[in-house]
């Protein structure tokens, strides 16, 4: 898995072009099913993949946290919302709240997060490829390719289904 983490970002990079006319073609004429199709190849690939073997999400970036997070990650470290975001967070440049460092001050050496249960919504449905539009979000799909082996997977199988449509 290790080898694999340290190719991802030049591999990324490599098909970026080809990504990046994929995704204007999809964007432009959306295939019908598309939504459907891109459930079927987010759940074909998560059942391949072992996030704990992985967890280069939480060791190399930081999601945004919303109110609601803050709040109920708060709650369940006994912490007052305002104590929580000192200890952990910090504002951005657009003024949304994210880790102040990486990796993830909740993951575990054995990649495993101590606030789960209660994790962030940007935790829950990272890598976000089994989004509805998913077209909309190509910017950060390809972006996330370079930290994902798993979203790296679904647009390559995504591109094989689709070809010649």
């Amino acid at each position: 898995m290790e080898n694999k983490l340290k190719q991802l970002p030049q591999k990324a990079k490599e098909k970026q072009v080809e990504n990046k006319k994929f995704f204007a073609r999809l964007k432009k004429k959306p295939p019908k099913k598309l939504d459907y199709l891109m459930q079927e190849l987010h759940e074909s690939v998560f059942k391949e993949t072992d996030c704990l073997q992985c967890g280069n999400c939480c060791k190399t970036t930081g999601p945004l946290f919303t109110n609601a997070d803050i709040e109920r990650i708060a709650k369940h470290l006994r912490m007052k919302p305002q104590q929580f975001i000192a200890t952990y967070l910090r504002l951005d440049e657009e003024n949304d709240f994210v880790l102040q460092q990486v990796p993830c001050a909740f993951l575990g050496h054995d990649n495993y997060c101590s606030i789960y249960d209660v994790r962030p919504k940007a935790c829950r449905e990272f890598p976000h490829t089994d989004r509805k539009k998913f077209q909309q979000i190509s910017h950060l799909t390809m972006k996330n390719m370079a930290i994902c082996p798993a979203a790296f997977e679904v647009v390559e199988r995504m591109k094989e289904a689709l070809a010649g449509k």
